[in-house]
C-alpha cells in the first residue's frame, strides 16, 4: 500500500507521534515551573535565601575516610567531592565482585551437581529475600567489628590480612566500613543477578546444546562460547537495572558510618540548613551516575545483539 501524500494532517500517524512527545515535554516543563516558582516563593515567606555560596564556606567537620587529603578546614565543596569519590569506589567495586558472583550463582544455580545447586538456591534465596540494611548491619557489627584487633589479624596467605580494622593489602588498606558496605551490596546484588542469568541461560533453545555436543565441545566450552554470548542480549538490560539499584542502595552508607556523598551531603544539610540546595546536589548526582551507567550499559547492550543479515 502506498502512502497518500494527501493525508490529512490529524490522521498522519509520523504527526501524533512528534505531537504526542511535545505534548508530555510542555506538560513536564509547566509543572516544574510552577513547582519551582512555589519552591522560591514559600523559601522568601520564610526569608530564606536559595543559593550554593555556602559550598565555599569551611566545612569544620572532619571525615573518617578521605582518599584524597582532607582537613575540617576545607570547604564544603571539598568535603562533597570526597563524598563524591568514596561513592564511585563503592559503587565501581561492587558492580565488578557483584558481577562475578552472579554469573558464578547463576551457572551454579543450573548445574548437575545437587549440592552445589542447592547450595547457589540457598544463597540466592537467603540474600535475596533479606532485607539490605540488616545485611548491611550484619556484615558490620556481627563480622568486622567481631574479628580479632590488628596484632592478631588472620592471614590469608602472604598478602591479604583481616582485623578490626579492615581488609588490609600489601598495597592499601580498606577500612571496615567500606568492606562492609562492599560485602553487603555484592551479595544482596548478586542474589538478583543469579536468577537474571539463570533466566537468559534457560532462555537458550536446547538445539544450541545438541549443535555444541555434536561438534564435540565440553559442557564447559559450550556455555562459555555459545550459549552464554546468546544469553547476553536477554541478561544485559535486567543487568542495568541491578547496576542502577546498587548505586542507589550505597546511600544506606550512612547507617554502618560509611562516609558516601550522601553521607557528606547530609551532614552539609544539618550544619547549612540548605535543605533544598543539598537534595538538588544528591538527586543530580545520583541521576548523573545513573545514566552515565546505562549509557555505558546500552553501548555494550548493542555490540552484543545479534545482527541479522
Amino acid at each position: 500500500m502506498t502512502h497518500d501524500s494527501k493525508t490529512p494532517l490529524w490522521r498522519d500517524e509520523r504527526f501524533w507521534r512528534i505531537a504526542s512527545q511535545l505534548i508530555v515535554v510542555f506538560i513536564v516543563a509547566v509543572a516544574i515551573a510552577i513547582f519551582w516558582s512555589n519552591l522560591t516563593r514559600n523559601l522568601q515567606q520564610l526569608g530564606i535565601q536559595l543559593g550554593f555560596d555556602f559550598l565555599q564556606q569551611q566545612a569544620s567537620f572532619d571525615i573518617g575516610e578521605t582518599p584524597l587529603p582532607y582537613n575540617p578546614s576545607d570547604n564544603y565543596s571539598r568535603a562533597l567531592w570526597i563524598g563524591l569519590i568514596n561513592s564511585l569506589r563503592i559503587a565501581i567495586a561492587g558492580i565488578i565482585l557483584t558481577t562475578i558472583v552472579g554469573i558464578t550463582a547463576g551457572i551454579a544455580r543450573l548445574s548437575d551437581n545437587w549440592l552445589v545447586r542447592n547450595l547457589s538456591l540457598l544463597y540466592v534465596e537467603i540474600f535475596r529475600n533479606t532485607p539490605l540494611l540488616l545485611q548491611l548491619l550484619f556484615w558490620y557489627s556481627a563480622v568486622f567489628l567481631s574479628l580479632p584487633k590488628v596484632d592478631n589479624k588472620i592471614s590469608l596467605g602472604d598478602f591479604i590480612y583481616i582485623s578490626q580494622n579492615g581488609v588490609e593489602f600489601p598495597w592499601f588498606t580498606l577500612s571496615p566500613e567500606f568492606s562492609a558496605l562492599l560485602v553487603g551490596l555484592t551479595f544482596y546484588t548478586g542474589s538478583f543477578i543469579a536468577e537474571i542469568v539463570r533466566g537468559g541461560i534457560q532462555s537458550v533453545s536446547k538445539g544450541q546444546w545438541e549443535a555444541a555436543a555434536s561438534l564435540g565441545l565440553k559442557p564447559s566450552l559450550t556455555m562459555r562460547l555459545v550459549v552464554f554470548p546468546q544469553a547476553l542480549r536477554v541478561i544485559i538490560p535486567p543487568l542495568t537495572s541491578q547496576y542502577l539499584n546498587l548505586t542507589k542502595n550505597s546511600s544506606l552508607a550512612i547507617a554502618i558510618g560509611y562516609p558516601d556523598i550522601y553521607f557528606v551531603a547530609s551532614t552539609t544539610f544539618n550544619q547549612t540548613g540548605k535543605a533544598v540546595e543539598v537534595m538538588l546536589l544528591i538527586m543530580l548526582t545520583y541521576l548523573t551516575l545513573n545514566l552515565i551507567t546505562s549509557l555505558l550499559m546500552n553501548v555494550f547492550n548493542r555490540t552484543v545483539q545479534i545482527k541479522e543479515r
